[in-house]
């Protein structure tokens, strides 16, 4: 359960075997300003606390039979921490996934083989639990990680204390010295196992923000070129139905149609290429323009109540200018309207418009596009801006009419606390 934690603190291991996934390994273990060779140095230089009980079993083992279980154990504990300790503590290596199952096990073998052999060979022995300190750290989750580290470090003193008889044999600045480097090296084992975690959640959220980022920019691009193309080509089809019918009756109205047709796509290229490169900020004087042509061209007599004259913020233009342009192509294209209205408002510092036809209900077309794209975009623009947009069908006088409302607030946040700091 323990390793599980520790495995699920430090990130899923999934493919780790590609080069993608091994890149990104590389990436986040140079960001931790440890390399693998700096790494293995400084793990492999604890392997001289092994000095000690060596030179104990050289010492008092006076036949074969003594000599070689004591150097066997010696290297067993060497080789069992150098696989335990051998991963870069950032990383996310396949052989410590494949590890896993058997390094707790190992973990708990190691610390009760240096306790066995403290108490009955000596105390040499006792040099070994800083390897086993350092493996706690590295290895357990953190709180279990500080308590057997406070239990190693306590074990020396009771293991010396008691094979002295007390405290007046003992050497207390050789215990202290050990009881230290116990310690400190199961901390720093603990820190390097929390930095990395630390690093390796960074890297994946910065991994996140990066997929966002596209996706937001996908949202926007699909979005921005639903709102040019609607109000365009329902223009363009409008204009080359009416062109079709005068090019007999009224050739000089005609050319004046196919110009007009060329115009409005060339201008729908110029703002198809600038909402793909992230610059598209419609004007407001321009599309109500634009819906004058169009809801002629269609027909349709067009009302403008416009609000005074104070200006208005860059977003909250462009989000009005969406707002006429979403609702008079919905005009043309789902309903059948004879009048619309078109009231932009100034109050209260909030501004709004509304585009109101009486048309009725919209009527839906025909197609396998999904239905209320362009009023999903016209939510999330204005939603972003703080301010709320109403549509639905309104009855006014017996009659059906649809309404297209958005209001929105004058003074953004960015900009309310942008002019609090300068008056500051």
């Amino acid at each position: 359960m323990w390793i599980s934690q520790r495995r699920e603190r430090a990130g899923s291991p999934m493919n780790l075997g590609c080069p993608a996934s091994t890149a990104r390994s590389d990436e986040v273990i140079a960001s931790s300003g440890i390399t693998f060779h700096l790494w293995r140095l400084y793990q492999h230089a604890w392997l001289i606390c092994l000095i000690f009980p060596l030179a104990s079993v050289v010492r008092e083992s006076h036949s074969p039979w003594r000599l070689i279980p004591g150097l066997l154990v010696l290297l067993f504990y060497a080789a069992s921490y150098t696989w335990l300790m051998w991963p870069h503590p950032v990383s996310q290596g396949a052989q410590v996934q494949a590890r896993s199952l058997l390094s707790f096990p190992l973990f708990l073998v190691l610390s009760a083989l240096v306790l066995v052999l403290s108490l009955v060979d000596g105390p040499a022995w006792l040099w070994l639990f800083i390897g086993t300190s350092a493996i706690a750290g590295l290895l357990l989750p953190m709180r279990a990680a500080f308590a057997a580290i406070v239990l190693f470090t306590l074990l020396p003193l009771f293991i010396t204390v008691g094979m002295y008889g007390g405290i007046m044999g003992v050497n207390w600045w050789w215990l202290i010295a050990l009881m230290l480097l116990v310690r400190g090296l199961g901390l720093d084992m603990i820190g390097i196992a929390s930095m990395g975690a630390a690093i390796r959640e960074l890297h994946t959220t910065r991994r996140e923000l990066a997929r966002l980022q596209v996706e937001e920019e996908r949202l926007r691009l699909s979005r921005d070129l639903h709102d040019l193309l609607g109000q365009t080509l329902s223009t363009i089809t409008l204009k080359s139905e009416l062109a079709r019918h005068l090019v007999t009756e009224d050739p000089d109205r005609c050319v004046q149609e196919l110009s007009e047709i060329e115009h409005v796509a060339r201008v729908s290229l110029r703002e198809v290429r600038e909402a793909v490169a992230g610059y598209r900020h419609p004007r407001l004087i321009s599309e109500l323009e634009g819906a004058r042509q169009l809801l002629s061209a269609a027909g349709i007599d067009m009302r403008l109540e416009p609000m005074s004259s104070e200006a208005l913020p860059p977003e909250v233009s462009a989000a009005l200018a969406w707002t006429v342009r979403e609702g008079v192509t919905n005009v043309i294209r789902h309903s059948r309207a004879q009048h619309c209205l078109i009231r932009l408002t100034q109050q209260n510092g909030r501004a709004g418009a509304l585009v109101l036809n009486d048309g009725g209900a919209r009527v839906p077309e025909e197609s396998t596009a999904r239905p209320g794209l362009g009023l999903v975009g016209l939510r999330e623009r204005v939603g972003a801006l703080g301010g709320r947009l109403e549509a639905g069908p309104l009855a006014l006088s017996g009659a059906e009419h649809f309404r297209l409302w958005v209001e929105l607030p004058m003074k953004l946040e960015g900009e309310a606390q942008r002019s609090q700091e300068g008056r500051s």
